[in-house]
């Protein structure tokens, strides 16, 4: 009822890897559209999903309202089930009346006039809720990779493209697909839409490329990103500080995709992304930790692509030692064994010290050992409260940590443990 009666511009973001970073990176363009010429009451009123709400629950709720973070920790698995109850009582009634409001209200100057919203897939069936809920105008797919997170609920990866296409095929023909060019699966896509298509990615094919990239240290300090966004035969640089990995990169050129549908400039859009995006918590961000060392934290989720990407990263950054802490990689299925198997051999050459988390964690281990890896260097524990304190011994100064796993594994702990609380 609320998108019927309010008709906001929908951009829907789809993909196994990097969606809360895009939605992030879109946001920052459109809700500070024109920010140099246009008064604050002339800007356009974008809402964005909370965190990574986007599932049956979360993405009603981020239609209907603005809500706070503590709103939306209510209903998140950091508050289980039985606890906070007045609380959550409040919170839907607040929900009830919002919706009310709305809808015998009807408020065209208070409602937003775009939608950022992500679309999860967790199983068969998710997209097609969710486009019954708030169907866009532009659909976002990133990368999905061969080895995609909740695998464990499809019976392949083809099932998993299948559904996560349904976002393209709801678009309409004035509409945009932006699809992530370097990835053979999302590309195909572009056969399923009656919508233009946009591609982004490091392809020179790609309609909005991302060239010269590189990871910046600076007097063995990780810096951040640099690199220049093409398309059409223009060019503008980009710099970021704070974040790294060409993850991030994709975000933003599917962010000055998104933007230029929406009739901005590259100029303009590269201005805005340099100042106000904000990467999220726990995603490719640097920390300052204990014994003058350097963390990168990317606890909050964990996939085969996002990993490699990370270690990547890692390995193009200016470091005395390198000190991975991996945990599980969750809800991969058939193909968790072999998920595993291929980030331990990927850490052989790129780090120097090795800690896995949990019993898929110890895949990794097992397997950076069988690839050459000094078993001296490989530290396999069950449970997070094991690392620690292994963690906090081990690193020197002049180091860089990574520190990534499935959310649900909770390393955040172990980023808090070592991270230069001064």
């Amino acid at each position: 009822m609320t998108i019927r009666t309010y008709r906001p511009e929908v951009v829907a973001i789809t993909g196994s890897v990097g969606k809360t970073s895009t939605k992030d990176a879109i946001f920052a363009v459109l809700s500070k559209k024109g920010i140099s010429g246009l008064s604050e009451k002339e800007r356009w009123r974008v809402r964005r999903s909370k965190g990574n709400f986007n599932n049956e629950i979360g993405t009603p709720l981020n239609i209907i309202g603005e809500w706070s973070d503590a709103d939306m920790k209510l209903i998140s698995l950091d508050t289980p089930a039985g606890t906070k109850r007045l609380q959550k009582v409040f919170f839907w009634v607040r929900v009830l009346l919002t919706m009310k409001v709305n809808i015998i209200i009807p408020g065209r100057k208070r409602y937003p006039q775009v939608l950022v919203l992500e679309y999860g897939a967790d199983r068969p069936g998710d997209i097609k809720y969710l486009l019954s809920l708030a169907r866009p105008k532009i659909g976002v797919v990133t990368a999905i990779g061969a080895v995609p997170s909740h695998m464990e609920q499809y019976p392949d990866v083809e099932a998993v493209a299948r559904e996560k296409a349904r976002l393209v095929e709801s678009l309409p023909a004035g509409g945009w697909a932006i699809l992530d060019h370097d990835d053979d699966v999302v590309l195909a896509m572009r056969e399923k839409t009656r919508a233009r298509v946009k591609t982004y990615g490091f392809d020179e094919a790609a309609d909005v490329r991302i060239s010269n990239f590189e990871n910046v240290s600076e007097a063995g300090r990780p810096e951040g990103i640099a690199f220049k966004i093409e398309h059409e035969g223009s060019f503008v640089p980009v710099t970021l500080k704070g974040v790294f990995g060409r993850a991030q990169a994709y975000s933003i050129a599917a962010a000055f995709a998104v933007g230029i549908a929406f009739g901005l400039n590259l100029v303009e859009i590269a201005e805005l992304v340099e100042r106000y995006y904000i990467p999220a918590k726990r995603r490719m961000n640097l920390v300052e930790g204990i014994k003058d060392s350097w963390i990168i934290d990317d606890s909050y989720n964990a996939a085969p692509l996002s990993v490699r990407e990370a270690l990547t990263t890692m390995n193009e950054l200016a470091a005395t030692r390198r000190i991975a802490v991996l945990g599980d990689m969750l809800e991969l299925g058939r193909l968790s064994v072999e998920a595993h198997e291929s980030i331990g051999k990927m850490v052989v050459g790129v780090v120097d010290e090795l800690f896995t988390v949990g019993p898929r964690g110890k895949f990794i281990a097992e397997s950076a050992i069988k690839n050459g890896m000094a078993k001296t260097s490989v530290h396999a524990v069950d449970t997070v409260d094991e690392v620690l304190l292994q963690v906090q011994d081990t690193i020197q100064k002049g180091d860089l940590v990574l520190v990534k796993a499935s959310r649900a594994m909770g390393l955040d702990q172990v980023v808090e443990e070592i991270r230069n609380m001064a």
